[in-house]
């Protein structure tokens, strides 16, 4: 079935009869009744704190809740000079759809600026709306992406293979591309729902880097925004993160086809504008099941290391068969041959035209392998100091891409 709308008809109804609005902050949601209150009250705080001669419209995208997520939703009070729309959203089920219902909410309203905020977080406070805002409002910025005080532990998708290759292909260093809270002028917003990829696998598991991708490829002004600590329903990478990986991964190569002109012309990266919260702090620690991770890489070791064989170039498997015959106490997957491994997966994708399913599904024992090194490696060190080590290993990136390119256009590592 093909969807030209993600809005069902009361809710296009109910914003025609809001007419228009300056700001339209969206919440995507699916069962958060537990959290959903928490983040309107700071929404609408932090609406009338700092925006309150602005028309501002709070718009919940939900996805079908079997709890009370909608219920919740609707019944806290918002300041009464603003406006909110509970609504459920039509299409494919997913982030995706939910964000394509916001994002046409704000065209039809034809806002300023939208905002678009994660339901599960528990560290949101009225300032976000400002810092998230102000880039758009005041400074001229077309897609602002978040920053946050994480546990070295928290993001480990983002700080071991997303944020190293969005830097080392599209040479900016946002730090968080697939952060969900960000900010978008009007027509960024507006590019976004013209896009032909809302019924797509892309929007199903991979939105956030799309966006983030689209806006570099596109030449929009990007900036990013400090929002402090961030705590959410954090997830331990031993027993989370496996789907979460592939989807991601999936689309970020599916990416690399796509761009492929714009990002074989970059080279090096670029730092981004960094606004906002100004100061550190220590984030809630998140325990990581070492043991498990190493687990994990030595049983997909023993399925796949055949196939690993023949997809890996020789210096590459030798590594992972290293790695693989060591304990946890001195468990080890270097930088040097993570990023050959990422490179020469990501040729081998480019390369391969069916069951790449299969290929990404191979990868995750990889992905716990790297994990288990970077923990190990950090043990003893701050959020801040494994940072550093967050930052050597996307320079590596950058330096190896000349080895991706030559692969991406011979077709073997």
């Amino acid at each position: 079935m093909h969807y030209n709308t993600a809005l069902r008809s009361y809710s296009a109804k109910r914003l025609e009869e809001i007419e228009s609005a300056d700001i339209l902050v969206g919440i995507p949601c699916y069962n958060n009744e537990s959290t959903i209150e928490h983040v309107v009250q700071m929404l609408t705080h932090g609406l009338a704190k700092h925006y309150k001669q602005r028309r501002s419209v709070i718009f919940i995208a939900d996805g079908g809740s079997t709890d009370d997520t909608r219920e919740v939703a609707k019944e806290f009070q918002i300041k009464p000079w603003q406006e909110k729309v509970v609504s459920i959203y039509r299409g494919p089920a997913g982030k995706g759809t939910a964000l394509r219902s916001i994002f046409e909410a704000a065209t039809r309203l034809q806002t300023e600026a939208c905002v678009v905020v994660d339901s599960d977080l528990r560290s949101i406070t009225p300032d976000w709306i400002y810092y998230l805002l102000d880039p758009v409002l005041e400074r001229g910025y077309q897609f602002v992406a978040p920053v946050y005080v994480r546990h070295k532990y928290d993001g480990t998708i983002t700080n071991n293979i997303v944020y190293n290759l969005t830097r080392a292909l599209y040479g900016k260093r946002i730090r968080q591309p697939i952060g969900g809270d960000f900010a978008l002028s009007r027509d960024i917003t507006k590019f976004f729902t013209e896009q032909d990829v809302w019924e797509t696998d892309v929007a199903r598991f991979g939105i956030d880097i799309w966006m983030t991708t689209s806006a570099i490829t596109a030449n929009y002004r990007i900036c990013q925004s400090n929002l402090g600590v961030k705590i959410h329903d954090a997830k331990d990478p031993s027993t989370h993160l496996g789907p979460m990986f592939r989807q991601v991964l999936w689309t970020v190569f599916s990416l690399m086809e796509t761009n492929e002109s714009f990002w074989k012309k970059i080279t090096g990266s670029e730092p981004v504008e960094t606004f906002g919260f100004e100061g550190t702090m220590e984030p809630e620690p998140i325990k990581v099941n070492l043991e498990a991770l190493v687990e994990h890489f030595k049983v997909g070791f023993s399925q796949f290391s055949a196939l690993w064989k023949d997809i890996f170039s020789e210096e590459t498997f030798e590594a992972i068969q290293e790695s693989a015959s060591l304990d946890t106490e001195n468990f080890t997957l270097p930088s040097e041959a993570w990023v050959k491994l990422v490179y020469e997966l990501a040729a081998t994708f480019h390369r391969w035209k069916v069951n790449r399913n299969k290929l990404i599904d191979v990868m995750t024992p990889l992905y716990y392998a790297r994990v288990a090194s970077f923990v190990r490696q950090t043990l003893d060190m701050t959020s801040e100091e494994a940072e550093s080590v967050v930052e050597e290993v996307a320079e590596e990136f950058e330096e190896q891409k000349g080895y991706l390119i030559d692969l991406w256009d011979s077709g073997t590592p």
